[in-house]
């Protein structure tokens, strides 16, 4: 028995799509026993099931796509793509610059879709710059403060990435609460992933999982956000044989 959004008193986005979450169930399912295998299962089998996340989460956003008959978003597959690259990089020592890099890209791939959906609009037509923009100044300003004196060598390519990424989600909060939470959540997860790595003596119980999870969660909130705005703003009446969103990212 299924429940109606007014039945439970929840509230989606404008274009939102019921049938499209459970495009991503492969991808949750495999997010549950990654997470379980940080804490409990052998090496090799952590860095199996996290070369496959991404993929899976592709393949979601792809299946959802086809099912509310838009076109492919190319550039948020690319982020997603370039997101998995991230994640192999940082599987094996020695390559974090190479991690850090791809995921600089895959933010920049990520603005890119945020600059070409419509945004929020101020009553007199004008694009008006979310409220997030103070917010993630101040945490950029904090997130170099903090971490420069311990990242050596690394110190402008680690603050280019803060800056990228806190673009990322400064742009990501210009449209609508879900792609807003999965922005925030993406710099929660790299701000702690940033400190294990860099402050002494920082770690703490679970501080892997806490990464996952978060990184894991933002990423599929930025997907659903991003095929639901683009649902929202294709044309209500379609040209046969025409995909809704022709025109999408």
């Amino acid at each position: 028995m299924s429940l109606s959004n007014r039945t439970v008193g929840v509230r989606h986005p404008r274009g939102y799509d019921r049938r499209v979450p459970m495009t991503f169930t492969p991808y949750l399912v495999l997010c549950a026993v990654h997470l379980l295998l940080l804490e409990t299962g052998p090496d090799w089998s952590v860095t199996a099931t996290k070369a496959l996340l991404m993929p899976l989460l592709a393949l979601g956003v792809v299946l959802a796509a086809r099912r509310s008959a838009l076109r492919v978003p190319w550039l948020l597959l690319l982020a997603i793509g370039l997101s998995w690259a991230g994640d192999v990089a940082l599987s094996f020592p020695g390559m974090f610059v190479v991690g850090l890099g791809a995921f600089l890209l895959a933010h920049v791939a990520y603005i890119t879709v945020f600059l070409r959906m419509p945004g929020r609009r101020s009553p007199g037509g004008r694009r008006r710059p979310p409220l997030w923009t103070l917010v993630y100044a101040a945490w950029f300003v904090g997130f170099v403060a903090l971490l420069g004196p311990h990242t050596g060598g690394l110190l402008v390519p680690v603050a280019l990435y803060g800056l990228v990424l806190g673009l990322m989600a400064t742009f990501a909060a210009s449209h609508g609460r879900i792609m807003a939470v999965g922005g925030a959540l993406f710099v929660a997860s790299d701000s702690v992933l940033g400190l294990g790595r860099f402050l002494p003596g920082y770690e703490f119980a679970l501080h892997d999982v806490t990464v996952m999870a978060t990184y894991l969660a933002a990423q599929l909130l930025i997907s659903i956000g991003v095929l639901a705005a683009l649902r929202a703003s294709a044309p209500s009446s379609r040209e046969p044989g025409r995909p809704v969103g022709a025109t999408a990212p």
